[in-house]
C-alpha cells in the first residue's frame, strides 16, 4: 500500500514515522521538505537517512496530480489537473492587483445539484483527498509567480460533502510551519450542509465560511438548489448568526443572480429583509453562462437590483463580485471536466 505523504496532518505525519521504526523528529524534516522547499521526490530531502529515502520510495507518494492542460485569460489561468485514479478536476489562479487569490475543488464533480452550476451537471465521482487538495495549490504556488494570498474552496465540488480532508487541507495551508497561510485569508463555501455548518460552527473553526443562498424565498430556491428542501433559508440564516457569536465575525451570502429567477426589485427587499441582522457580507455574483436555460441580467438590472439592496439599509455590505476568466470557463459555477 502506497501513502499519500500531503495526506497526513503533521502529527499523523510524526505517528507514522514512529510507527515504521525511525526517530520522530523525522517527521519535522520531511513535512519542511514538502512545504518549505517544494520537493518532489526523497533525492531532495538531503537531510534524510539513506534507508529513510528508501522507505518512502518504496512506500509514499509525493505527489498526486499531473497537469493535463491550461486555459490562460488575462490574469487568470485555468488547470486542469488528471489524479491518479484518472479522474480531472479543475484549479483557478486569479490575480488582481497585489492580490493571488487561488480557487480549489474538493471533490471530483458534486452531487449537490444545483440547477445553474456546471459543475453539479457532471454528477459526484469522489471526494478529493487532503493531499490532491494541498496539490493544487502546490502547483500553482510553483507555476505562478506572485505569492498566494487568498485561498478560497468554491472550485469544483461542496466542501462540506468532504469536510475532514478540506478542513485538514486547510489547516496544513494555515500552518506556520507550511505555508502559513492566515485564517481569514482561507474561506470555505458551502451550498448549505446544515450538519457539517453546525460541526464548524461548534468545534470553532477559524476559517471564513461562505453560503451560497441564490434566493430571497424557499420556492425559487428550491428550484435553483434542490438542498434547499432538506435544509432551507431560515434555517442557515439562524446557522449564520450563531457562527456571527461564536467567531466574532461576519459571515458572506453569496448571491448568483440570474435573469428573470432571483433579480426582481421583489427579490431585492425581500433579500434585504432577509439578512436583517445577520451582520453579514452579501456577494452579488452575475451569472457565468454555462449553456443552460438561464441567462444573466442586463447591467441595468444588475445596478437596479444592487440599488434596491442599498434602499433597504440593512447596515450589511455589499459588493458585485464580476467573475475573472468566464471566457475561459473558469469563473464562477463553469467549472466542469469534458474529459
Amino acid at each position: 500500500m502506497n501513502f499519500i505523504l500531503k495526506d497526513f496532518s503533521f502529527e499523523e505525519l510524526e505517528q507514522f514515522i514512529i510507527d515504521n521504526g525511525f526517530s520522530k523528529y523525522r517527521a519535522q524534516q520531511i513535512y519542511s521538505w514538502l512545504y518549505k522547499h517544494d520537493a518532489t521526490n526523497s533525492k531532495m530531502m538531503h537531510n534524510l537517512s539513506d534507508d529513510l529515502k528508501l522507505f518512502l520510495d518504496q512506500n509514499c507518494t509525493f505527489e498526486t496530480l499531473s497537469l493535463s492542460n491550461q486555459s490562460i485569460s488575462d490574469d487568470t489561468v485555468k488547470f486542469l489537473f488528471k489524479t491518479e485514479s484518472n479522474q480531472y478536476i479543475e484549479s483557478v489562479s486569479m490575480l488582481e492587483g497585489d492580490r493571488h487569490t487561488i480557487c480549489l475543488s474538493s471533490q471530483v464533480g458534486c452531487n449537490v445539484d444545483c440547477d445553474f452550476c456546471a459543475t453539479g451537471k457532471m454528477g459526484f465521482k469522489q471526494n478529493l483527498s487532503t493531499g490532491e487538495i494541498i496539490d493544487q495549490l502546490l502547483f500553482i504556488k510553483n507555476h505562478i509567480k506572485a505569492p498566494i494570498t487568498n485561498i478560497v474552496f468554491m472550485g469544483m465540488g461542496e466542501p462540506f460533502l468532504n469536510y475532514k480532508n478540506v478542513i485538514k487541507a486547510s489547516n496544513i495551508m494555515n500552518d506556520k510551519n507550511a505555508f502559513n497561510i492566515g485564517a481569514r485569508r482561507i474561506t470555505i463555501s458551502t451550498a448549505g450542509i446544515l450538519p457539517k455548518i453546525n460541526q464548524f460552527i461548534n468545534e470553532k473553526i477559524k476559517y471564513n465560511l461562505a453560503i451560497s443562498l441564490n434566493a430571497s424565498n424557499d420556492d425559487i430556491r428550491d428550484k435553483l438548489m434542490p438542498i434547499n428542501k432538506k435544509w432551507p433559508i431560515k434555517d442557515l440564516i439562524a446557522a449564520a448568526k450563531d457562527y456571527n457569536h461564536s467567531h466574532r465575525m461576519k459571515i458572506t451570502f453569496e448571491y448568483v443572480l440570474i435573469d428573470s429567477i432571483n433579480d426582481s426589485i421583489e427579490d431585492a427587499n425581500r433579500l434585504g429583509l432577509l439578512l436583517k441582522n445577520t451582520d453579514c457580507k452579501l456577494n452579488i455574483i452575475p451569472f457565468n453562462e454555462i449553456g443552460s436555460e438561464y441567462k444573466r441580467p442586463s447591467n441595468d438590472t444588475i445596478e437596479n437590483f444592487v440599488k434596491a439592496l442599498h434602499q433597504v439599509q440593512q447596515g450589511f455590505r455589499i459588493l458585485v463580485r464580476w467573475s475573472k476568466g468566464t471566457d475561459i470557463n473558469a469563473g464562477c459555477g463553469q467549472l466542469a471536466t469534458n474529459e
